[in-house]
C-alpha cells in the first residue's frame, strides 16, 4: 500500500545531501536527502486524499521501510489536532514505534504527532508514564517530549496542574540520570515551563538541582535570566 507514497519520496531524492545527513544524523539507514518542506508538502496532500484508517495503514508501511524520510512522514501524516473517526488506532501505532527510537530527529517527528493524541486524551498519560521505566533510553526521553503541551498553558485547569505535576514527578526521577538527552528532556521541559510558570520551575530546580548537569540547569533557567 506505501509503494506510491515511498516512490513520491524518492523522486525527489538528493543523493549529495542524503551523505551528508547520513554523517550529521550518525544511524546507519537509508536516507534521501529530502528537506521537511519537501515532506511537508507531500504530506498534506496525502492527508487530503487519504481516510484516517488508510493514513494509519500508510504511516505503518512507511515506518517499517526504516528509510529516514519515510519515518518522517509516517510521522507527519497522523500530526492533526483532531482526527476523525476514532483515532485510538492511530495513537497506537504512534505509541508502538518507540521501541524503535534511535535518534533525537525521528524520535521529536513522531512525538508531535503523539502530543495531538494525548491533549486529544490526556488518560493516555498512564501510557506515557510505563515508559519512564523502559530501559530503553529513548522511550524514557520520549516521556517528556511528548507531553510538552502541558508546559505551554497559562491558566491550567486543576486536571492540567494535576498533569503538570505528575509528569514533574517523571521529570525529578530523571535528574539522576546521567545521560545526555535525559538531561537536555529535562531541561528542555523546564525551559518551556518557565515562560508561563516561571516560579515552579525555580522550585524545581532549588529542589533538584543538584542532581542536573550544569548544562541542564542552565538550559532550564536561560529564560529567568
Amino acid at each position: 500500500m506505501h509503494e506510491p507514497y515511498l516512490d513520491a519520496l524518492k523522486a525527489l531524492a538528493d543523493p549529495e545531501r542524503a551523505a551528508g545527513m547520513r554523517a550529521y544524523h550518525k544511524i546507519e539507514r537509508d536516507y534521501l536527502g529530502l528537506r521537511n518542506p519537501q515532506i511537508d508538502a507531500l504530506c498534506k496532500e496525502w492527508r487530503s486524499e487519504l481516510d484516517v484508517p488508510s493514513r494509519v495503514a500508510v504511516s505503518d508501511a512507511l515506518w517499517r521501510t526504516d528509510i529516514y524520510e519515510a519515518r518522517v512522514a509516517a510521522a507527519k501524516l497522523l500530526t492533526q489536532a483532531r482526527l476523525r473517526p476514532d483515532d485510538a488506532e492511530a495513537w497506537a501505532l504512534i505509541a508502538s514505534w518507540c521501541a524503535d527510537f534511535d535518534s533525537w530527529a525521528i524520535a521529536d517527528h513522531a512525538c508531535m504527532a503523539g502530543q495531538k493524541r494525548l491533549v486529544a486524551d490526556p488518560t493516555r498519560l498512564d501510557a506515557v508514564e510505563a515508559w519512564t521505566r523502559s530501559d530503553h533510553m529513548w522511550t524514557r526521553r520520549a516521556a517528556l517530549v511528548i507531553t510538552l503541551p502541558w508546559t505551554k498553558q497559562n491558566n491550567p485547569k486543576p486536571e492540567e496542574i494535576a498533569a503538570r505535576e505528575r509528569i514533574l514527578g517523571w521529570a525529578a526521577s530523571y535528574t539522576v540520570d546521567q545521560k545526555w538527552f535525559i538531561q537536555k528532556a529535562v531541561a528542555w521541559w523546564l525551559r518551556d515551563l518557565s515562560r508561563h510558570d516561571p516560579e515552579r520551575v525555580i522550585a524545581f530546580v532549588d529542589a533538584h538541582g543538584d542532581a542536573m548537569k550544569p548544562f541542564a540547569r542552565k538550559e532550564a533557567l536561560r529564560h529567568l535570566r
